[in-house]
């Protein structure tokens, strides 16, 4: 019998890398998969692997960030597939544009080269779109589809919950974005509070820390960095390395089966970087 043989997940932010790896490692333990993202041409990639799999696969454009749509969302996974045993609240904005990038390798040099002690000045140069861009999509976002989430499970007393945070969260390594960072910490905190709340209903709300992940927006600022930067990177790691999607991935089929007593926890894979 496979682990979630049976279950109806829904995957949220499906169209590649993390969540893209979520949906693929589920689909092969038997669940039936539903998946969204507000990208619909990488969507519809993700969807064509899982199927070639012979895994059944609802795959519908959704912006998390706005309730209506998140609700509606819900309704047509129920309508397609019965209602939802598994939620991973992937979904997520991370800092990538070209200021994101120059306050990343800002921070990372003053971390992992000897010099002066000095304000960094980030805090105190953001804009208010700086600051409130996370939060519809990375805090918001959750919010919504937890909510929608519950009201399948909570009648039916059971379900599992996975939130992707961050070590953003939890740590420093993301002073570069400090929006990104409380929105992460929001996470974790929603994390422990709904799992107080829904525990007796037999529903397990957990959160998975990310640390590095070699998904797009990694990639991409691998292949542009300098090599100084990219030692700066791989500094902040004991093992040297990013974490693969799929190291991440086995984690979230792990909290979504019946094989654990792990109600609000926040589990780390990070690499060492946060111990």
């Amino acid at each position: 019998m496979r682990k979630l043989q049976g279950k109806v997940a829904l995957i949220t932010g499906a169209g590649q890398g993390l969540g893209s790896a979520i949906a693929q490692a589920m689909g092969r333990e038997g669940a039936r998969l539903v998946i969204c993202d507000i990208n619909i041409e990488t969507l519809e990639r993700t969807r064509a692997v899982i199927e070639a799999e012979g895994v059944p696969c609802l795959a519908l454009r959704c912006d998390v960030s706005d309730a209506v749509a998140v609700d509606a969302m819900f309704a047509q996974a129920a309508e397609g597939f019965g209602a939802v045993d598994i939620l991973v609240n992937n979904a997520g904005i991370v800092p990538s544009s070209p200021k994101d990038t120059e306050r990343r390798n800002k921070l990372y040099a003053y971390l992992t080269t000897p010099m002066p002690r000095q304000s960094l000045g980030i805090v105190s140069s953001l804009t208010d779109d700086d600051w409130l861009k996370w939060w519809g999509v990375n805090m918001h976002g959750v919010f919504y589809c937890t909510r929608a989430a519950l009201r399948q499970m909570e009648p039916r007393r059971s379900g599992k919950i996975i939130n992707i945070a961050s070590i953003a969260g939890m740590s420093t390594l993301s002073t570069h974005s400090p929006g990104y960072s409380a929105t992460k910490a929001g996470v974790i905190s929603l994390t422990k509070t709904t799992a107080m709340d829904v525990a007796g209903a037999n529903i397990y709300v957990n959160a998975i820390a990310c640390g590095g992940v070699m998904t797009p927006p990694f990639h991409v600022y691998i292949a542009n960095a300098s090599e100084a930067e990219k030692r700066s990177l791989f500094q902040l790691s004991p093992l040297g390395r990013l974490g693969e999607p799929s190291e991440y991935a086995s984690l979230a089929v792990y909290l979504a089966s019946d094989e654990h007593y792990l109600v609000g926890q926040v589990i780390s894979p990070n690499g060492g970087a946060v111990i």
